[in-house]
């Protein structure tokens, strides 16, 4: 696989331009905010299926917008997010997949994943905190991780979010112009950047390997409006297809309304 042979500014099957991209989303939004809501109803009565979105990327790329602009149209009490950092302590001293598993989410829910499991295949193979027959076996283990997840109803949707080297240094040039971002910066991100051939090599890898039991979807990240209508669009396609249903009273409503109007 080879990234560079994929425009990060393409806008494949999206709307003409940034205005009718935001409005598509807005339109998106409210089909998403009803499967997600029956989703999460029939989790209430033993329905095991969820969802759960893994987003990577390289810094900057936008994994931290697509969870604002993306699942803020959600009811955030169908969701579980998580941002995954380096590894605590604790969590070094368990196999790299235990910290992914006490994050799942629970039946109904939609998951959200800002950098995941992948991180133990793309960091370790830049950094080389790993051998290459680790690395290998870690590839083994997450499809064998993501087909027992499929088998036990969780639908994955990992989407890459495909940056270019340019407009990284544009979006890391903003928060450094502006003081009110620059708790978002952390000067390591200038020392990633030389690494950036590295991290291709290791993300057109991982994509090409961990591709099995669920695929991935690179997502063109250069223009936001973009990013967040495809994203969008994707769980949106795959919420119909789950098409989860409100669960049926087990009471009597007849009864209960008549009960209700007496009193």
């Amino acid at each position: 696989m080879d990234l560079g042979a994929y425009d990060a500014r393409a806008t494949p099957g999206g709307p003409a331009d940034k205005a009718a991209g935001l409005a598509a989303t807005v339109l998106l939004g409210e089909r998403l905010a009803d499967l997600q809501e029956r989703l999460w109803a029939a989790g209430s009565a033993g329905d095991r299926r969820r969802l759960l979105l893994v987003l990577q990327g390289m810094d900057t790329s936008g994994k931290g917008g697509t969870v604002k602009h993306v699942i803020g149209l959600f009811n955030p009490s169908g969701c579980r997010i998580r941002a995954f950092k380096a590894p605590t302590r604790e969590e070094l001293g368990h196999s790299f997949l235990w910290r992914i598993k006490r994050a799942l989410p629970e039946p109904g829910e939609v998951g959200i994943f800002d950098r995941s499991h992948y991180e133990d295949v793309l960091i370790a193979r830049v950094r080389e905190l790993v051998s290459r027959a680790q690395l290998t076996t870690r590839y083994h283990q997450i499809n064998g991780f993501e087909k027992s997840l499929a088998d036990d109803g969780v639908t994955v949707v990992k989407c890459f979010l495909h940056i270019s080297y340019d407009e990284q240094r544009r979006r890391l040039l903003e928060r450094l112009d502006n003081p009110d971002k620059h708790w978002k910066f952390n000067t390591g991100d200038i020392d990633e950047r030389a690494l950036w051939p590295a991290y291709q090599e290791a993300y057109e890898i991982a994509l090409e390997r961990c591709s099995t039991a669920a695929p991935w979807y690179l997502v063109p990240a250069d223009r936001k409006w973009y990013r967040n209508w495809a994203i969008s669009r994707l769980l949106l396609e795959h919420l119909e297809a789950l098409d989860p249903q409100y669960p049926k009273a087990d009471f009597d409503v007849a009864e209960s309304r008549a009960r209700l109007l007496a009193t």
